[in-house]
């Protein structure tokens, strides 16, 4: 399935798309798409309804993060060992771990504000992935049937506050806006292979980034088993797991971004996302 919220923000209903890519209204259905809708009984309960039989929206309404209230925005850094290479740093030889801060979090094509004071605005297209079951000490072996789904997540980055005001990535990560997530959530019954998906980035119609999770250093099953040696991931939590090369950091000279840029990303069978980039406003 291909689960979506819409409308205005902090009025998103429900949705899903059916098999002609046409939106389909779950508010008669679902409250709303978070923890307790991710569980594998009630994804499947919602796997067994009839889309065509679901009211059509036939407008083209603004997109919304795909999961509501989502508890811990957990991300990977340096999980791509040719964007270590770009960066000049070694291969970890354990996950980077980081949190962005859960205000950060918006839609797929909501504008992306640079900070007040930015002059190191960047991009980054990840796999997102979205817990459906608690996991705490889980094995990789259990780790994957414990995903409720995969989506695009754009890791935007302030650099100067990420490497150069201390050794905290946090600082740089979770400015407002700076977490666009979607468009939809795909089911993992629907993705089953995380790890062979295609993620591609353009700036102002630029190819920038192109890569395959296939290249990834930790892949998603590590991931989730080694976050839940050290926190419970719960469900409706999100970990986005590192980039490929090509953000702006990593070229000669750094190229950033600036008021009146447009990112468009994507990652094979997980949909597109496109930003503006605007001035701060408080």
């Amino acid at each position: 399935m291909k689960l979506i919220r819409f409308g205005n923000p902090g009025k998103e209903k429900p949705g899903l798309l059916d098999a002609a890519g046409k939106l389909r209204d779950l508010s008669s259905v679902i409250a709303d798409i978070g923890a307790d809708q991710l569980s594998p009984a009630a994804l499947a309960r919602l796997r067994k309804l009839d889309p065509l039989k679901l009211p059509l929206v036939r407008a083209a309404p603004r997109i919304g993060c795909p999961v509501a209230n989502i508890g811990k925005f957990v991300a990977i850094g340096l999980n791509y060992s040719d964007h270590a290479a770009e960066a000049g740093l070694p291969i970890p030889a354990e996950p980077v771990v980081f949190m962005k801060a859960i205000s950060c979090i918006q839609g797929p094509n909501d504008p992306v504000m640079l900070p007040r004071g930015s002059t190191k605005m960047d991009w980054e297209v990840e796999l997102g992935v979205v817990m459906g079951s608690r996991a705490r000490y889980v094995t990789q072996k259990e780790a994957l049937g414990l995903v409720a789904g995969y989506c695009v997540v754009n890791d935007v980055s302030e650099r100067s506050y990420q490497l150069e005001r201390g050794p905290q990535w946090d600082k740089g990560k979770g400015c407002d806006t700076f977490g666009p997530i979607g468009p939809w959530l795909v089911t993992s019954d629907e993705l089953t292979q995380p790890q062979k998906l295609g993620l591609w980035l353009d700036v102002n119609g630029q190819r920038l980034q192109t890569g395959n999770t296939k290249t990834m250093i930790f892949g998603v099953a590590k991931l989730v088993s080694y976050l839940s040696q050290f926190m419970t991931l719960m469900p409706g939590d999100v970990i986005t797991t590192g980039t490929p090369p090509g953000v702006g950091l990593g070229m000669k000279p750094p190229r950033y971004l600036k008021k009146g840029d447009v990112m468009t990303l994507g990652i094979e069978g997980l949909g597109e996302q496109r930003q503006l980039v605007v001035p701060f406003k408080r």
